[in-house]
């Protein structure tokens, strides 16, 4: 199956082809709607106006659970829609948080990441870090301030085409493995605020919120 949202991550609506049909799950080809995976939510949206309720990937594929029984039968062509405002605003928070722990490595290379989270709303990363990490605030935001403000083009591409394995690029700055949906600049990113939340003994959370 096609992943169109690597390709073409703006791209809210599309027509597909039904490649199989297995009671209300559904797999098509291309597709537009995102999967959760790497931290990041699926997206929400309708096959053929009826909603999907569920996108998982099971090895290759996307397999999407539709509210109610298709009215549609393989090969059949649909139409496909997401909601675009909560994609863009994923992809807003999926790259604020992708450029802000890459500053956390630059300043603290050894560091370990326990856990990451991408929703509508605001963006987590935990780490296993003694002391309280909102000390570093002042030092990483102004890291990201600068680059959101140089608007520096994001490039996506393959690693390795048959695994499915992908990164981002930034010229300058850095190259990391990511299977996400991009923005196409740093720009895009737009203005933050973190807040810290300690999760345990020597575990600490950064949280992240897009302010505009």
């Amino acid at each position: 199956m096609e992943r169109a949202f690597w390709n073409t991550p703006y791209l809210s609506s599309l027509d597909a082809r039904v490649l199989s049909i297995d009671g209300r799950d559904v797999v098509i080809s291309p597709t537009i709607f995102f999967a959760e995976s790497g931290g990041q939510e699926s997206d929400k949206g309708c096959i053929n106006r009826i909603e999907v309720t569920q996108a998982t990937v099971v090895d290759e594929r996307i397999i999407y659970r539709l509210a109610e029984d298709p009215d549609f039968a393989v090969s059949d062509l649909v139409s496909v829609e997401i909601d675009w405002p909560r994609r863009y605003a994923l992809m807003r928070l999926h790259f604020a948080a992708e450029i802000v722990l890459e500053f956390f490595y630059k300043k603290f290379p050894d560091l370990e990441k326990i856990g990451a989270h991408i929703g509508q709303h605001k963006a987590r990363i935990d780490f296993s870090l003694e002391g309280n990490v909102s000390q570093y605030f002042p030092e990483i935001l102004q890291g990201v301030e600068h680059l959101v403000a140089a608007g520096l083009p994001i490039e996506s591409r393959f690693t390795d085409t048959k695994c499915l394995r992908r990164c981002w690029y930034i010229k300058g700055f850095s190259e990391v493995p990511c299977g996400g949906t991009h923005l196409r600049t740093t720009g895009e990113v737009g203005r933050i605020r973190l807040k810290r939340n300690n999760i345990g003994a020597h575990k600490e959370r950064v949280e992240i919120y897009l302010v505009d």
